[in-house]
């Protein structure tokens, strides 16, 4: 059995608590958090102790590290985990400063331990069958991406002033994707964007609505269509065109039930939210990092991972201010 200490008794921490209970081969050992209460909810619930950073870190029994604390303690548990040699899955983004990510990546490589990037969209059911066919060549060299990415609200102001806004936060996933899908490091990039869902945002300093455009070596595009709020749920959608056809992955919708009458058809909106939307993702990630625990796999999104989409979110930016296209 893996134990696992979990650093972070929050949103997402919640979530990964289900997975690593769940999973014949690991263990909640241990919840790590500064909010007591939270940590002692999930304790009491998984039957799991309380442990401080330290404790967590020195204990011998700890195989393994899910940071889904703060972002901006992410890479500092990252190079003491790695120090202390505990296996290391974290969730995106590693930092929101590339030079720091680098750092930390530096401390990983030298101390050998295995570090696991939570791009968990990577492991959607849909998403992943989608990247396989076209490995499998079923729509012959890609053309384009279109993938469309759209909150169902935007977040408070008081989270926009310390997410590292829209690119880094919420475009970070597609930038991910967009290299996932295609099987290439984008040449130059695009972005355009407008403060148009909640002026609060806009005086944050941000912006709530979004185009990119990429393209890669092969000539393929990709665009990714960002925005902080859709009036009918949480929309997700991939759409890559090829030389010989077309893949696309729809929404998953809350149910399959379809109303057909006289005046037309009626159907269930999207998932509203990314805990529902990604449920099986979740659980798919977690599956692949035990493997890597065990020593059946390699992990698939690693350091590098992190590092690229958080120099694409930055090289966004660069783009939005300067109003051009840049080169990568």
């Amino acid at each position: 059995m893996l134990n696992i200490a979990l650093f972070g008794a929050g949103r997402i921490g919640q979530i990964h608590a289900v997975s690593i209970a769940s999973h014949k081969e690991t263990c909640l050992y241990s919840v790590i958090d500064p909010y007591q209460e939270n940590a002692q909810i999930l304790a009491q619930k998984y039957q799991s102790r309380i442990q401080t950073t330290e404790e967590a870190m020195f204990d011998p029994d700890v195989h393994g590290v899910l940071i889904a604390s703060a972002t901006d303690t992410h890479a500092d548990l990252i190079e003491l985990a790695a120090r202390h040699n505990k296996m290391i899955f974290c969730e995106k983004p590693v930092h929101l400063n590339l030079e720091r990510i680098r750092q930390c990546l530096a401390v990983v490589k030298t101390s050998q331990v295995p570090l696991f990037v939570g791009f968990n969209r990577r492991y959607d059911p849909q998403f992943r069958r989608l990247k396989n066919l076209f490995q499998a060549g079923k729509i012959g060299n890609a053309e384009s991406l279109i993938i469309t990415s759209r909150d169902p609200s935007p977040p408070s102001a008081e989270y926009i002033q310390v997410s590292g806004g829209i690119f880094r936060d919420m475009t970070i996933h597609d930038f991910d994707m967009a290299r996932f899908i295609i099987g290439e490091e984008p040449c130059t990039i695009y972005a355009q964007g407008s403060n148009l869902v909640d002026p609060a945002i806009g005086l944050a300093g941000d912006i709530d609505t979004a185009f990119i455009v990429m393209k890669f070596p092969s000539g393929a595009m990709a665009t990714i269509a960002n925005s902080r709020r859709s009036g009918y749920g949480y929309d997700q959608r991939l759409e890559l065109h090829g030389e010989k056809g077309l893949l696309t992955a729809g929404n998953i919708k809350e149910n399959n039930v379809e109303l057909w009458g006289e005046s037309g058809c009626l159907s269930a909106k999207p998932e509203h939210f990314f805990l529902q939307r990604y449920r099986e993702a979740y659980i798919a990630e977690w599956n692949h990092f035990v493997d890597v625990m065990a020593g059946r796999a390699t992990p698939e999104t690693t350091g590098f991972d992190g590092e690229q989409a958080l120099f694409l979110a930055d090289k966004s930016l660069e783009s939005l201010k300067i109003g051009k296209e840049i080169k990568l």
